[in-house]
């Protein structure tokens, strides 16, 4: 079971995009003296986060996901086994207008950074946004989620308008380092979208009943 929460500051008499501020700031400055993203190679972290994960959407055919940059999980050895299996991979992408798209992944070697400050991307045509409905499972990226499943995001707004697109039966996972599922609560706002379950280095717990408990693959 996932140990040693970060133990975040009270920010309950904040206004909520104050709060978020805060919490956001604050986790960002444990990453960076945390955790690295691997400059080459894959670490055990790596290793064990992408296990738990396949395990997490095994039998699923198609995913969509991110590719992780800077201080977040390592996602990169996770996205070649899923390629590796056959299984269907989109990417977030900018589309034409800078319209919030998404991409498949077609290899490690396909990737590059199309954008400024945006992280790498597939080559090929841009798909709607619409396209994720088609997914049977999400991985999002986050910065914290509570027992509850409340996720924090980086604030730029891409969740929020992707994850009402999912089929009602898409299972939702954040991905983040083991001392992010805090006992919270955190922040929220009417058009926050909680997960299902959290993935990490250390296990993936399905939240359930306010509480973590580890869990086998969810059914499709």
């Amino acid at each position: 079971m996932t140990t040693g929460a970060l133990e975040l500051p009270d920010t309950s008499q904040l206004e909520v995009d104050d709060a978020k501020d805060e919490l956001r700031k604050v986790l960002r400055e444990h990453r960076r003296a945390h955790h690295r993203h691997p400059s080459s190679g894959h670490t055990a972290a790596c290793e064990a986060l992408t296990e738990h994960a396949l395990e997490a959407v095994a039998g699923a055919a198609s995913v969509a996901t991110f590719v992780s940059t800077g201080t977040e999980p390592c996602t990169r050895l996770l996205l070649e086994r899923l390629h590796e299996a056959g299984v269907e991979v989109l990417l977030p992408v900018l589309g034409p207008h800078l319209a919030r798209c998404w991409g498949r992944f077609r290899g490690a070697g396909d990737l590059a950074e199309r954008a400024p400050r945006r992280p790498p991307e597939p080559s090929g045509p841009a798909l709607p946004a619409e396209e994720v409905r088609k997914v049977e499972a999400l991985l999002i990226p986050a910065l914290a989620v509570d027992c509850d499943g409340r996720r924090l995001g980086q604030g730029g707004g891409w969740y929020d308008r992707m994850l009402p697109l999912r089929a009602p039966d898409t299972h939702t996972f954040a991905i983040i380092h083991p001392e992010e599922l805090v006992a919270g609560p955190l922040p929220v706002e009417e058009h926050d979208e909680s997960v299902d379950a959290v993935i990490t280095a250390q296990e993936w717990f399905l939240l359930a009943a306010g509480s973590p408990a580890h869990a086998g693959a969810l059914e499709a």
